[in-house]
């Protein structure tokens, strides 16, 4: 049975709300100047970031490996010509905090960078997400978890955006303060889409976006799951993900994606609940994700090193089976309390829907209800979520 979880009183204390508004340049200025503390912070973060660190050469000083991986990140970013609004948005973050446009490319690029298959160094963590709706959903609505696993020491950049660009639609978006793109959102007319990392092996044909600025320019422009897997999956994008999609008619999707490749996957006939963590269903973008017997190799963070890649995954994704399976109607806290489950044993661990380990751990919850237009957030473990909501 799902784990209980600590009820402790909501608080907004480290909730970090902005506004982003105009155009993409604007938009990109109040968010640099909005958490500007945070965006310089994220400067000391990288240093400390092992997965980064493993790809320096020994006899290359830090500043230099630095300053050369940020050269790198904008002169890819700059070739990306289907994003030249989201290279504005750079810019205008930049500008805002005060900081060089090389670092803010290169804290953009770096998680679809450590998730390739050349230097599988385990920067992108593990994730979760379940969709619900109809005869499954207590209320009739469609409603979104979505567990977020990632490396502590990157939870202090967490905030959640506002974004209302010119001549698009709105949407709370949720995502770390030097980011252009989004991790999870939901725009003003209800559609939802969150993000899970994957683990590919391809690669663009030409320069091309992360997906994070993918999703967040898909929420300024589509309005229904079918519209938006449709965008996107047209989209040149870099990196691989997996996107639950939700809209205010209750539709539900999971859309499996690396650079070239692409698949929607919808819940069975008389189905109304799906999931997903970081591995791929379909058989065709399996071809494309690092193979099932992968072990984590010398260069992968200490804690990672000889474990299977895919077993976290694996795990988690049966686990949520063996728990959908038996039917029950799902609320906001009982899709929580699924969320916060530490597998048959009861035990923290790295293999159950909330994620402890000693590399990362769920940092961050989320849930979307599309059709009222709300949206809860917790930096916590799901276990100890103190959801806070946001209003839209």
């Amino acid at each position: 049975m799902p784990a209980s979880i600590s009820r402790t009183k909501p608080t907004t204390a480290n909730v970090v709300k902005i506004r982003c508004q105009g155009t993409p340049r604007e938009m990109g200025f109040d968010q640099g100047a909005g958490v500007r503390d945070k965006i310089h912070a994220a400067s000391q973060i990288l240093s400390h970031l092992e997965a980064f660190r493993l790809q320096q050469p020994g006899w290359l000083p830090y500043p230099v490996y630095r300053w050369l991986a940020e050269i790198k990140s904008r002169r890819y970013l700059a070739q990306c010509r289907e994003s030249i609004a989201m290279n504005q948005r750079l810019a205008g973050i930049a500008e805002g905090a005060g900081v060089s446009l090389n670092a803010i490319c290169l804290y953009n690029a770096i998680e679809p960078l450590l998730s390739s298959v050349g230097g599988c160094t385990a920067c992108p963590g593990a994730c979760s997400a379940v969709a619900v709706r109809g005869r499954r959903s207590a209320t009739g609505e469609p409603m979104v978890a979505r567990n977020f696993d990632y490396l502590p020491l990157i939870q202090p950049l967490y905030l959640v955006r506002e974004s209302c660009p010119q001549g698009r639609l709105r949407a709370v978006e949720f995502t770390s303060a030097p980011l252009a793109g989004a991790v999870d959102g939901m725009n003003e007319t209800g559609l939802c889409i969150t993000f899970d990392y994957a683990f590919t092996t391809d690669t663009p044909s030409a320069p091309a976006a992360p997906i994070s600025m993918v999703i967040s320019e898909a929420l300024g422009r589509c309005q229904t799951v079918s519209e938006a897997a449709d965008w996107i999956s047209q989209r040149p994008r870099w990196g691989g993900g997996l996107l639950m999609l939700s809209d205010a008619t209750g539709d539900i999707a999971s859309l499996e994606l690396s650079s070239t490749r692409s698949h929607l996957r919808r819940p069975e006939e008389g189905v109304d609940v799906l999931h997903h963590s970081n591995a791929f269903f379909n058989d065709t973008m399996q071809q494309v994700q690092i193979p099932r017997d992968a072990v984590y190799a010398d260069s992968a963070p200490t804690a990672l090193r000889g474990r299977r890649l895919h077993q976290s995954s694996e795990s988690r994704d049966q686990r949520f089976k063996e728990l959908l399976d038996h039917g029950e109607l799902l609320d906001a806290e009982k899709l929580a309390a699924l969320m916060a489950d530490h597998g048959s044993t009861n035990t923290p661990n790295a293999d159950s829907p909330c994620v402890h380990s000693s590399y990362w751990q769920t940092t961050a919850c989320l849930q979307f209800f599309p059709q009222t237009r709300r949206m809860r957030v917790a930096y916590d473990t799901a276990c100890q979520a103190r959801y806070v909501d946001i209003e839209f």
